[in-house]
């Protein structure tokens, strides 16, 4: 048989086993891959040789885009549920609940990325802080389903399954599997891990999870350990069960690498470069580019190849960190932790807490991570993890941060006073505009009115129908390209951090953190097709519940949309993107915040933002 007759049959088989499973009513299959933190322009067949391929033989999507603010948790709401942020409420890694979190130490700014504290929030807030369906847990009565991976996102997918008499519902699979905060395992998942002579309990991360500090260097070594587990209960138990059970599944596998390893790197010791280009970094991309080859060749081996769908999308793109300012005044004070006119963690917090006690001698500033405390930065202290309280009393909160890396969450209690509220929030965004450090603010127009130098929430998909505290103020912080060809790779953040400098974060509006990798392929899905369309994560989770045909209700309007154009049987024409800058006001000192985004139809993509010359790329 001649090659091009081998290509003519294996189409024919294609087509034809894609026809018998939509005859049958039965979705294909799906796996939706995560590369925590993997960029788009990193991708090539060196750095990454199957992320690549998958890109070239199925959808490259070109223009691609995380949401803002640009991290974990956020991003898996939207790729769980197709919502933006303003539905999904999940704003950050650290938000601000409104009350102490048991779980993670009385705290009322808990980190989500836990087990225990995803339960109590989730609980809270009436069964789902969400407040919005999410993908999985819609599919589990009908399919079979698992998440397997990083502690935290992955069970965002059917928070439901976290429950301990849960066990017939979704199979979760974590950091924290096998130990007491772990989701417990049914016992039919507990005997087939047994029968394929695995243990059901996760190994840590080893040296991948030392961070280091100010005089000793981070990792040099990928998340191997921690990988593997993952991958042999994927390959040798999930997949067979799933094929066993003859009926549609889908997976989510959630990689801890790249974003791990770029975070705790020690490549770029105080140095900007290599920052997080250096051979740890490498590795990171290169593990989860092999934890991919594995599962490909896994479906392969079982079958399933021809009637899975493979979706790959990271949840943010990365930076290196920067911890300079010129004007911060905790820059200029002196920590045990802290190198030498570097911003410690919480640098956002005692400067406003230095700002606003000028004119109310009052205030003071606490730690809600250290039971409380007073943070006397004069005397060379700052909070745990750069959350703060400011008040007269920790009990009586003005304003509270929640740190959390290229950007922080300011928020103003509901508690307080409307008149007092607007005053205050002026004066926050007035101390604010005074910090190189800042580049770009957005604010809450409904409380506070309309404020120079800030654009509102609502132009960034951050009011809609959340259930959780909706935060005040969003501080974008500055971005700069430490030099090259491609500044995407090459951007250097100020992050409020316990990392250091030269390490690895997030959550700017530089395009080098909205900038995802995003690729799919499989029986539903165009090949070779490089979509110049604007896509983002959560055009991921509603292009996700489409081809598994799941009717979700919506609560919320901010909602992604089905990427029609990637899909087979996609329309002849192609839909426009349009392009548009938004500016606010100018501040008295000239500073004004510009947003980029594209449109397709009513459906907004946000590209970058920031003041000109603050932010990589915003010229």
């Amino acid at each position: 048989m001649g090659y091009s007759s081998r290509i003519v049959l294996g189409t024919l088989l294609f087509i034809a086993t894609s026809v018998a499973a939509s005859a049958a009513g039965q979705p294909n299959n799906l796996i939706l891959f995560i590369p925590d933190g993997l960029r788009a322009q990193i991708v090539d067949e060196k750095t990454a040789p199957t992320f690549a391929r998958l890109r070239d033989e199925g959808v490259n999507f070109v223009n691609s885009h995380s949401l803002f603010p640009t991290f974990t948790t956020a991003n898996a709401s939207a790729f769980a549920t197709g919502h933006y942020l303003g539905d999904t409420g999940d704003f950050s890694n650290y938000i601000f609940t409104n009350f102490a979190v048991k779980a993670s130490g009385d705290t009322v700014t808990p980190f989500l990325e836990t087990d225990p504290v995803l339960r109590e929030v989730n609980a809270h807030f009436d069964g789902n802080y969400l407040h919005e369906e999410a993908i999985v847990a819609a599919a589990q009565s009908r399919m079979s389903t698992a998440l397997v991976g990083k502690l935290g996102p992955v069970a965002i997918f059917d928070l439901a399954a976290m429950n301990d008499n849960a066990s017939s519902r979704t199979l979760i699979l974590d950091d924290s599997t096998g130990s007491k905060d772990g989701v417990p395992l049914s016992q039919e998942w507990l005997d087939a891990i047994k029968a394929a002579g695995l243990k059901p309990e996760a190994p840590g991360r080893g040296g991948n999870g030392s961070a280091g500090n100010n005089t000793t260097p981070g990792t040099l070594v990928a998340n191997f350990a921690q990988q593997q587990f993952f991958l042999d209960l994927t390959l040798r138990v999930i997949l067979p069960k799933f094929k066993a059970a003859k009926r549609s599944f889908v997976l989510v596998y959630w990689s801890r690498d790249p974003d791990g390893s770029q975070h705790n790197q020690g490549d770029s010791f105080g140095s900007l470069t290599p920052g997080i280009n250096g051979p740890t970094s490498l590795a990171g991309i290169r593990m989860a580019d092999m934890a991919l080859a594995a599962i490909e060749q896994g479906l392969k081996s079982l079958g399933l190849a021809a009637t899975t769908n493979i979706v790959v999308a990271a949840d943010h793109g990365f930076s290196t960190i920067a911890k300079d300012s010129k004007t911060s005044v905790a820059a200029k004070l002196s920590y045990a932790d802290v190198n030498a006119n570097e911003l410690p963690v919480g640098f956002l917090a005692i400067d406003l807490a230095s700002a606003l006690k000028k004119t109310d001698t009052k205030l003071r500033l606490f730690d809600p991570d250290d039971a409380n405390k007073e943070v006397i930065w004069s005397g060379g202290t700052h909070s745990k993890r750069g959350n703060g309280i400011i008040g007269a009393a920790a009990d009586q909160p003005q304003v509270v941060i929640a740190a959390n890396g290229g950007s922080d969450l300011v928020y103003i209690p509901d508690s307080l006073p409307k008149a007092a509220a607007r005053k205050l929030a002026a004066k926050i965004v007035a101390a604010l505009l005074e910090h190189d450090y800042v580049s770009g603010l957005f604010v809450d127009t409904r409380r506070f009115g309309e404020l120079a130098g800030a654009l509102s929430l609502e132009d960034i998909g951050l009011i809609g129908n959340a259930v959780t505290p909706v935060p005040a103020i969003v501080v974008n912080f500055a971005s700069r390209t430490t030099g090259c060809d491609r500044p995407t790779i090459c951007t250097a953040n100020i992050a409020d951090t316990t990392l250091q400098k030269g390490q690895g974060m997030h959550g700017s509006f530089s395009r080098s953190d909205t900038w995802n990798f995003m690729a799919a392929r499989g029986p539903d899905f165009r090949a070779h097709f490089a979509d110049p369309l604007p896509a983002s994560n959560a055009d991921i989770g509603r292009t996700v519940a489409h081809l598994l045909q799941l009717e979700v209700n919506p609560r919320g309007k901010l909602r992604g949309r089905v990427l029609t154009e990637a899909l087979g049987g996609a329309p002849s024409e192609m839909p426009q993107a349009t392009a548009r800058t938004l500016e606010s006001k100018p501040a008295t000192n000239g500073l004004k915040t510009i947003l980029r985004t594209q449109s397709v139809g009513e459906q907004r993509y946000f590209d970058i933002a920031g003041f000109p010359g603050r932010t990589v790329g915003l010229e």
